[in-house]
């Protein structure tokens, strides 16, 4: 794993590259060294050699700065006739025959800037493993592995690469063209039987961590869950060198679920097991050093953060130069309580796939290479992954147990049933981190865990622009994220002509305008027909309007349970290159009402569509009386399933409250009708 720097037409190139190699030098302490494609073009690498030290840039026919670990390099040396000596030079030889044609052969991950006849492109691999940020100041390119590398540079807008993206800038035209990629599919499941599944999974679960395993000492980060404890076995089977990692909060009473597991796990293995203990008042310093590092202030990703620096920093001080983790079993066997509840496992998994690179694996990435280690995660292996995304979700999911398969394959294996079916325990939770953040908080004065992890990161985590219909599913996502630090830049409605929208909120859109002054947000209307599918492309054209005109990261979305609805946005965003967040998916129903109440929300009905609500039920506020009457209509009570909308008129995000001054019922039907609001106006609170 190294750091890779690129500045592209700038009169002070040189000298940014070499700032930035100074700033990137914890990715590589072999080299740093810089390569110009013109006086105001250049390219720059340090260099964390695992395979052969061969120092980069490094030029042939085309010139390539990678941070990449291409684990099929020798078979495709071999077929094509190349003469490399490692996996970098491989690339460079392979992109300067066949360009970006054949990018699918390489088995591995990367992440590249590759210039050749006035073209440079960026990549990384699919699913995102290898980091890469850029930003486009005018007409110039500056991109590096770390965001923060370019914040140092003074670049602002700055993008994280999407792994389905390829960017190709025109080094004389200055202009930037993205290339789309194609991700994995679900379809069409394996017809074969149980056992053959299983023998094929277990086949290449173990070609996964083969093909990882390099040359020297390694480390394995583990907490006797299956995913590393199964990781531990192959190793520890073929004679590795290998040391396993724990770090907990010494809480001075009941040791934290995996010291405990970690310690029963490495005794029936036989492993060698390290654990560091840290005291709740140690817990700030490491802050102070994670969460700019992470630059992020969400909870769970700094909850996570601490146990995997402090066993990275042991493994880092036993001289090992690539760890491992079992970081993407749950995305690919169902391991969470959010595949149980799906109405389409598979497809839940491929969701997840999608948004790792954002929610886990920069974070993991630039804590390892903190600490100069090479992180491997054999879980999110090409071949395995395309495979078991195919595995029918009988065989994933059964009386509440996930990641079936694996549990099994594990038994067979050697494992006994009790670590093989141990209950699945984050990280954060499993370790007592986010129990030592909660403490903190609360003995620091703040009102969240949010609020105080944003005292070591100011800055918002991400820009998010709000699909928001007025109702209190959106504007409650908003929220959500709002406490999590992240910064809310404007809203996206659609006004959809078809009331009857698969999409879209249609009653109550005409009050958008006013609550978008209200919160003090700017807002972006898109006009749509309303008909089925066609009314994507009017989404597309919104969220598009939206990062032009904001410069947002990602949309927040306030799907509760509509997997046609999560779905679409998600595609439509990957397309985009905007991150997506779902802060409500599969929130419980009650859960979800009582949260509205709680936080002050006051929002009515607008509209109705289902037996047993009449037209009194228009016009009614969402309180503890509607709570408890709504559960007794067979209704899907958070009106979900389009049994009603809602309006919200005051929130904790508003500035100002809506008032209705004048409004009119219209039914169509004993059930079905709306709220039309004539009149409303915005008041003090």
């Amino acid at each position: 794993m190294c750091g890779i720097i690129g500045i592209i037409n700038h009169l002070q190139a040189e000298q940014q590259v070499k700032t930035a190699l100074a700033l990137l030098k914890n990715r590589g302490r072999e080299g740093a060294n810089s390569m110009k494609i013109s006086d105001q073009s250049i390219l720059g690498h340090t260099l964390h050699a695992v395979v052969n030290n061969i120092p980069q840039p490094i030029k042939n026919k085309g010139i390539l700065t990678a941070n990449c670990e291409i684990y099929n390099w020798l078979e495709l040396n071999k077929k094509y006739g190349f003469n490399a000596g490692n996996d970098a030079e491989l690339l460079l030889q392979f992109l300067d025959q066949f360009g970006l044609e054949k990018l699918e052969e390489l088995d591995g991950v990367f992440a590249f800037a590759y210039c050749n006849e006035n073209k440079l492109m960026l990549a990384r691999d699919i699913i995102g493993e290898k980091p890469l940020w850029f930003a486009q100041p005018g007409n110039n390119l500056a991109f590096a592995s770390e965001k923060k590398v370019l914040k140092v540079l003074d670049y602002v807008n700055i993008q994280e690469l999407n792994p389905r993206q390829i960017l190709i800038y025109d080094l004389i035209g200055k202009t930037i063209e993205i290339k789309p990629r194609t991700f994995f599919s679900c379809l069409p499941e394996h017809q074969l039987s149980y056992e053959e599944i299983k023998q094929q999974t277990k086949k290449l679960l173990y070609q996964a961590i083969k093909k990882r395993i390099p040359d020297q000492k390694l480390g394995l980060l583990f907490s006797g869950g299956i995913d590393s404890t199964f990781i531990a076995k192959y190793l520890k089977d073929n004679g590795c060198d290998f040391t396993c990692y724990t770090a907990i909060l010494d809480t001075g009473g009941a040791e934290p679920s995996d010291f405990i597991y970690a310690k029963k796990a490495a005794e029936e293995l036989g492993l060698k097991l390290k654990i560091k203990k840290i005291k709740l008042t140690e817990i700030p310093l490491y802050l102070e050093k994670l969460v700019p590092l992470i630059e992020d202030s969400n909870v769970v990703k700094v909850g996570v953060a601490l146990p995997l620096y402090l066993a990275s920093k042991m493994a880092k001080e036993d001289g090992c130069k690539v760890i491992f983790s079992g970081l993407g079993s749950e995305e690919i066997f169902a391991g969470y309580e959010r595949h149980k509840n799906s109405a389409n496992v598979n497809q839940e998994c491929v969701s997840g796939l999608l948004k790792m690179y954002e929610r886990d694996l920069y974070r993991d990435d630039v804590l390892t290479m903190d600490n100069h280690l090479e992180l491997r995660l054999p879980f999110l292996d090409l071949n395995l992954v395309d495979y078991a995304l195919k595995i029918p979700e009988k065989y994933k999911i059964k009386e509440g147990a996930g990641k079936l398969i694996l549990r099994e394959i594990a038994i067979t294996e050697g494992i006994s049933e009790e670590l093989a079916f141990r209950k699945k325990t984050a990280a954060q939770y499993g370790s007592k981190f986010d129990y030592a953040l909660g403490k903190l908080a609360k003995q620091n004065n703040f009102n969240s865990k949010s609020s105080y992890l944003k005292q070591f990161y100011s800055a918002p985590n991400l820009k998010l622009g709000v699909l928001f219909s007025s109702g209190k599913d959106s504007t409650s996502a908003a929220y959500v994220m709002k406490q999590q630090n992240y910064e809310l830049t404007c809203l996206i409605t659609l006004k959809s002509k078809n009331n009857a929208s698969y999409m879209f909120q249609t009653a109550g859109t005409e009050m958008v305008e006013l609550q978008a002054q209200a919160l003090g947000v700017p807002l972006i209307i898109q006009e749509t027909g309303g008909e089925k599918e066609l009314e994507l492309q009017d989404l597309k054209k919104a969220l598009a309007k939206a990062k032009e005109r904001y410069q947002i990261d990602g949309v927040v979305s306030g799907a509760l349970f509509s997997t046609y609805q999560r779905d679409r946005i998600e595609k439509i965003c990957d397309q985009l290159g905007l991150k997506i967040f779902t802060p409500l998916w599969h929130k419980p129903q009650d859960q979800h009402l009582q949260e509205i109440i709680n936080h002050q929300f006051k929002a009515i009905l607008t509209a109705i569509a289902a037996e047993g609500l009449d037209e009194s039920w228009l016009g009614r506020e969402i309180d503890s009386k509607f709570i408890e009457e709504i559960k007794t209509k067979k209704v899907n009570y958070a009106g979900e399933g389009g049994e009603f909308e809602s309006l919200v008129l005051d929130s904790p995000l508003f500035k100002k409250k809506l008032s209705i001054i004048r409004s009119r019922k219209e039914m169509d039907s004993p059930h079905s009708g709306r709220l039309i609001i004539e009149k409303a106006i915005l008041k003090e609170k």
